[in-house]
């Protein structure tokens, strides 16, 4: 019985639960996914299951009843499948260290400028102490309010705090730059919710959707919009699923991974545990077409850069070839590539 298989018992608990005892079981299993060891293990070496986030004396106690006489653990519904636990995570890119050391940036985070907790120097710090070359600040823009989305001035303002931070860290000696960037909001047409020019200032541009997530009907049309929306170069949280609350939007993906390797845009895997966006069977289509991947905590404070275990291990298990991950690129390197996106989509839309 992995962590996998004791969150979806817990989460099962909460679903016939109530009052404080269903919100334990629902906190208890989200939390599963980022117990750093596997519960089974911890009880195997005589530690008290206690030692596990949200899990107390008397969810201990029902753990220890399933390790005992393991329940049945059937198939979970579509808005729970292939969801990584950060202790299977760490077993897949343990055998091949390789793989992690070649990772030089994490291009999804927010700052206290939109909806998250921590100012950019806070993220920059946390970044710097996982030995990466760079990160990109992707704030939400003006469309989504609810996450105090920024307008045009506010993220020029933005822009001039991360210039007079990256002078400072190059007098410092520090080999590390703040890429300033946005998380764009789309509309189910594609558009953007931003002046072109403002985005076309930045360092790079995340395009993700926000609106409509529940439709049941093919959504095709929409990410090939999206895709072809000359502001943005990668397609943030593509498939827009959430853990237990929504399974994401249905489309043709190998249309919609194709006709990203055709205008060399990058689709990214989210590794918020609750996200985990693209799932690895939707991996395995996108490495067929020959898409690149973008890889991005979408980190709302210092410690939650840990997701990236989660993003990589993803993209280990179905097996992206290390060329198209655009985070394994040095700074030269993924700065060239948005330009040519960019010169790409100036040329199409010249045509």
């Amino acid at each position: 019985m992995d962590n996998a298989a004791i969150a979806e018992l817990l989460i099962r608990e909460a679903e016939t639960a109530e009052g404080h005892r269903e919100q334990a079981f629902r906190r208890a299993a989200h939390a599963a996914f980022m117990w750093p060891v596997e519960a089974t293990a911890l009880a195997s070496a005589g530690r008290s299951l206690t030692e596990l986030p949200g899990i107390g004396p008397s969810l201990a106690r029902r753990l220890h009843e399933w390790m005992e006489a393991p329940p049945p653990v059937t198939k979970p519904p579509p808005n729970r499948r292939e969801f990584l636990t950060l202790a299977r995570a760490r077993k897949i890119l343990a055998k091949n260290p390789q793989w992690s050391a070649q990772l030089k940036g994490d291009l999804q985070m927010h700052s206290e400028w939109s909806d998250g907790a921590s100012s950019v120097a806070e993220m920059v710090s946390g970044a710097i102490e996982r030995n990466y070359k760079y990160i990109a600040i992707t704030d939400h823009t003006k469309g989504l309010k609810i996450a105090g989305g920024l307008d045009e001035k506010r993220l020029a303002r933005q822009g001039r705090e991360i210039v007079r931070l990256n002078k400072k860290l190059a007098r410092q000696g520090t080999d590390f730059t703040v890429l300033r960037s946005a998380e764009m909001n789309l509309s189910p047409e594609g558009e953007g919710d931003m002046d072109p020019k403002a985005m076309a200032q930045l360092d790079l541009v995340l395009g993700c959707f926000h609106s409509a997530l529940r439709r049941k009907e093919d959504q095709t049309d929409r990410y090939v919009a999206g895709l072809r929306n000359p502001d943005i170069q990668i397609l943030g949280h593509p498939q827009t699923r959430m853990y237990n609350r929504r399974e994401g939007l249905h489309c043709d993906w190998h249309k919609v991974f194709a006709e990203a390797a055709r205008r060399n845009k990058a689709v990214e895997i989210d590794g918020d545990p609750s996200r985990q966006d693209l799932r690895v069977s939707l991996l395995k289509l996108a490495r067929v077409e020959g898409v690149r991947i973008s890889l991005g905590t979408d980190a709302h404070h210092p410690e939650e850069l840990a997701y990236m275990e989660l993003s990589l291990a993803a993209a280990q298990l179905a097996k992206i070839p290390a060329e198209r991950i655009v985070n394994f690129m040095s700074l030269d390197q993924l700065t060239e590539w948005v330009a040519r996106v960019r010169e790409m989509s100036v040329k199409r839309r010249r045509a």
